[in-house]
């Protein structure tokens, strides 16, 4: 039976210049996973013309395949790190998305890229959960805050600097390039990882839960691929919520979620700790978590659309604009983790989501004749908003949790932002979709102009700016974490944690 011990709970937490080696390890490996996820939207295009295709329906399989592979493995990431040791599966899963990106810049065929897309994402999956669990195990305990907060900064990054890098490699290069510049990338990674990764002690565990490995990333992926197929037909404007794909996609993802809540109550060593969930805190946080999400991840998405499809703007500049989030995100991730280390979550949460009201509100109220600026300013808003707390949250979350439970909790997070991510798109472009055909009957036009876009754009935010208001009030009832001790692996129950 192991002891369970990490570095914060036996007095042995490494310093911080101690941390630099591995923390930079994880960043470029973390980035990397990140950078190719957002950077292959910009690409459709010249895919769908590469491989001589009618439309985009076959060559959006390389984005959902991708992340219904995440969405498949991110629940296994808990044990297998526990069983065979975080630096090992780390170490594999970079390994694996690089020669995935390989494999993706050879392929001859839509088909053969959608394979490899997928291998990409089975390895990528696992680099963010046991990341985190990574880095919350090495950091001094009064630093967690700040070391979560630099290793956030390409979780920020990465989604806003994709588009940039991959609009200049499509336009000026090939797409190929888009996936071969993961090559010199992952082998740094993996070189530093090897170098400089301790062995933190692996943990006794049971048997792999077979019926929870079935149901979890069946769950998962069913959900995000059911979600994902919702919104509306591009062509025809009507919705595709009703269609047998999207009801069928989502009907088995709910059947095998609430099969797999079942079982995993009912398992002493489950793959998916959902006890934590007795946690008031830890619920509360979660939830929080989810708005925040959907506001983060629901702007990411419109922005770039409403430039490129109502302005016409280039993918690179398009990018370019997108620029200032990143910017903001990156000065402001450290200090948010700076400041959770002495004042907790809770005032950094009100803070980010103010700041993101104020952004979605500013978009709201864009029009035909908006310039660059004013969609690049509620963007920094925006970026510095989610900088300040998106870290501390996480914190929080893991605080939470008792401490052996940390991987689990990392990976159940991940596979529900997986879910929440492809909700927050699909609801978004249903939203802007029916407002776009309902002015287009109040005004009796029949082709789609830059006024319209903005109205609907417009009126999409304002939903936002209503999911950031209610994040932020449920902010309020965050309260910093007790130090709880994990109990010992084996234990069947998980302590009763209450929010204070």
């Amino acid at each position: 039976m192991s002891s369970n011990s990490t570095p914060a709970s036996t007095g042995e937490a490494f310093s911080m210049r101690k941390i630099i080696g591995p923390l930079v390890a994880i960043v470029v490996g973390i980035f990397m996973v990140i950078l190719d996820g957002t950077a292959v939207n910009v690409a459709l295009p010249k895919l769908q013309q590469e491989f001589k295709l009618l439309n985009l329906s076959l060559v959006q399989w390389t984005v959902i395949g991708y992340a219904l592979a995440q969405a498949a493995v991110i629940p296994l990431a808990g044990w297998l790190s526990d069983r065979f040791g975080a630096k090992r599966i780390f170490l594999i899963s970079v390994g694996l998305f690089t020669i995935g990106s390989v494999l993706c810049a050879s392929a001859n065929s839509v088909e053969t890229l959608i394979a490899f897309r997928i291998v990409q994402g089975a390895g990528g999956g696992v680099v963010i959960p046991i990341a985190m669990a990574f880095i919350y195990r090495l950091s001094p305990p009064e630093k967690v805050g700040a070391v979560m907060g630099m290793m956030g900064i390409p979780i920020l990054l990465g989604p806003a600097l994709g588009p940039v890098v991959a609009g200049w490699l499509v336009e000026y290069h090939s797409w190929q390039w888009i996936f071969l510049i993961n090559l010199p990338i992952g082998i740094i990674g993996i070189i530093l990882g090897i170098r400089t990764l301790p062995n933190i002690q692996r943990q006794t565990v049971a048997s792999l839960d077979t019926l929870g490995m079935i149901l979890g990333p069946l769950a998962f992926a069913a959900l995000v691929y059911g979600v994902s197929q919702g919104g509306v037909d591009p062509v025809t404007g009507e919705s595709t919520w009703t269609n047998a794909t999207t009801l069928i996609g989502s009907g088995i993802g709910i059947v095998a979620l609430i099969l797999f809540i079942l079982v995993e109550l009912n398992r002493q060593n489950p793959l998916l700790e959902l006890r934590v969930f007795r946690s008031g805190n830890f619920t509360k946080g979660i939830i929080v978590q989810w708005i925040s999400q959907i506001a983060m991840f629901g702007t990411m998405f419109m922005v770039p659309l409403f430039l490129q499809q109502a302005h016409g703007f280039s993918p690179l500049k398009t990018g370019l604009i997108m620029l200032p989030q990143a910017l903001a995100s990156g000065l402001f991730m450290p200090i948010g983790g700076k400041l959770s280390d002495r004042f907790g979550a809770r005032p950094l949460v009100l803070a980010g989501m103010a700041l993101t009201t104020v952004s979605a509100l500013l978009l709201s109220n864009i029009s035909a004749d908006s310039g660059t600026a004013a969609v690049m300013l509620p963007l920094a808003l925006l970026g510095a908003g989610m900088g300040l707390f998106m870290m501390p949250l996480n914190n929080h979350l893991i605080q939470s949790a008792p401490q052996n439970l940390v991987g689990r909790v990392t990976s159940l997070t991940n596979a529900a932002q997986q879910v929440m991510m492809s909700f927050a798109i699909a609801i978004l472009t249903t939203l802007s979709a029916t407002k776009m055909k309902d002015l287009m009957i109040e005004t009796g036009k029949k082709e789609k102009d830059l006024e319209l876009y903005a109205s609907s754009f417009g009126y999409t935010f304002l939903i936002l700016v209503g999911i950031a208001i209610v994040g932020g009030l449920l902010g309020l009832m965050l309260q910093k974490p007790k130090k709880v001790e994990g109990q010992e692996e084996g234990n069947a129950e998980v302590p009763m944690m209450v929010g204070h």
